[in-house]
């Protein structure tokens, strides 16, 4: 590939993904809002901006990984931003977990700028992401997706395509409700059965064969068995997706009860301290739940 990239928003995920398109030849320039992440990212050897803008110059192909719409909004939407600076025909990948109306407000004013538009989150960790590894959610027109094949090839050999801008922002919101609330029921029952008279390790040992395993449970328990809840998604990003997926049951009139007391219990996660860890400490919380009084 002889594209140039922009990375917007230099996280965990973002420069990851940064990362991995560097080690793969490409020439990666990249900004985060946070000057000590870019001071961190520069004496890692990233390229990195102190604007957007600059980001942006000489790039024709433009990442953007932010935390939530709000970020979104203000990257592409603002005066520093990618529709007001990046040059015509550039293509723009969206890699956030954010409400499909932002991505097709972002996605529209991209598109009458000239730029070409593809909605893509992703599902997996910052190691995968690193690893090239991801399972990628693409939505946008089919030309523009296939322009955007070589660069999603490089950051996970699985994708696939839902339809329109906005489609996998819907998939992806469905996805995490699914893996939260899978996490949550996991911890719950895990704590039971250790507070019930199990060994951890003879309880993991037996789930993690058994019907009610899954993907996050044989993936996320093995660290936390061993008291390890670094982050490889967060708490508060847990709690910020089950939001988004109750405000789009709301504006589709649909209940979402299991949604929303799940989130709930992740809320009350981070007033209990969990902030800034995996969402797998919500097995120390039942724990903490389960100690004598």
């Amino acid at each position: 590939m002889s594209e140039k990239v922009a990375v917007i928003g230099m996280g965990q995920m973002g420069s990851g993904m940064a990362g991995r398109l560097r080690e793969s030849g490409l020439d990666v320039t990249g900004f985060d809002v946070s000057a000590e992440q870019r001071a961190r990212l520069t004496r890692d050897g990233f390229q990195m901006t102190s604007s957007i803008a600059d980001a942006l110059a000489g790039r024709t192909l433009v990442l953007t990984s932010l935390p939530d719409p709000k970020a979104v909004n203000e990257a592409w939407l603002g005066a520093d931003g990618i529709v007001a600076h990046a040059a015509p025909g550039t293509l723009c990948i969206e890699l956030s977990t954010i409400d499909p109306q932002t991505m097709r407000q972002v996605g529209a004013a991209a598109s009458a700028r000239g730029l070409a538009v593809v909605d893509c989150p992703v599902s997996g960790s910052p190691n995968e992401a690193r690893a090239g590894k991801l399972v990628l959610i693409v939505g946008g027109e089919q030309a523009e997706v296939a322009r955007a094949e070589p660069v999603l090839k490089l950051l996970g050999a699985d994708w696939k395509y839902t339809g329109p801008v906005g489609t996998a922002k819907i998939v992806k919101i469905v996805n995490n409700m699914m893996s939260m609330g899978n996490v949550l029921v996991a911890a719950e029952a895990f704590a039971l059965g250790v507070a019930a008279g199990v060994e951890p390790d003879k309880l993991y040992d037996v789930l993690s064969v058994s019907g009610g395993r899954s993907h996050h449970f044989t993936k996320r328990f093995p660290n936390a068995l061993k008291g390890d809840f670094a982050p490889g998604f967060k708490m508060e990003l847990g709690e910020k997706d089950l939001a988004l997926g109750i405000e789009l049951g709301r504006v589709t009139h649909m209940p979402t009860p299991s949604a929303s007391t799940t989130r709930e219990l992740y809320a009350l996660a981070l007033a209990e301290g969990f902030r800034g860890q995996d969402i797998v400490a919500l097995l120390a919380m039942y724990q903490n739940w389960a100690k004598p009084a």
